[in-house]
């Protein structure tokens, strides 16, 4: 298995409809077309490729100074496992190390926990926060 990163912010469509399809993110695939306009306006995006075939993607939102909020993370269910959302995230956040908060919201499952206290993450509650949010649309 050879993996190739990037990141270049323009995709195939066809690539993040099956990415984001696989991974169950239907309203990502509903609204492909706010999906390209939000990569165009992402902070960093990195691609994981093997074969010329998308299997992977980080992208991360913000003013890269004081907040880098990991908006997605996704690798194709055939290909997890093999430390490809590691390096995504290692590689995503390489050059902004230094920002204040490093913010992520993500489904409540042990797997996730683990994942992401791997990498370095805390719940919001280890440090006595609270989040909020609204869904729209």
């Amino acid at each position: 298995m050879k993996i190739v990163y990037g990141d270049q912010k323009k995709i195939p469509v066809a690539e993040l409809a099956e990415l984001y399809g696989d991974s169950g993110w239907k309203v990502y695939t509903d609204r492909i077309d706010k999906l390209e306009k939000a990569f165009m306006s992402s902070l960093k995006i990195v691609s994981a490729w093997e074969n010329g075939k998308l299997v992977g993607l980080a992208r991360l939102v913000g003013d890269g100074v004081f907040i880098a909020y990991l908006q997605d993370i996704l690798v194709r269910s055939d290909m997890r496992r093999k430390g490809i959302g590691s390096e995504l995230f290692r590689r995503v956040f390489a050059e902004y190390e230094t920002v204040r908060q490093k913010v992520l919201v993500t489904d409540n499952s042990q797997e996730n926990i683990d994942f992401y206290e791997s990498l370095g993450f805390k719940t919001f509650d280890k440090y006595e926060l609270l989040g909020f949010m609204s869904f729209c649309c």
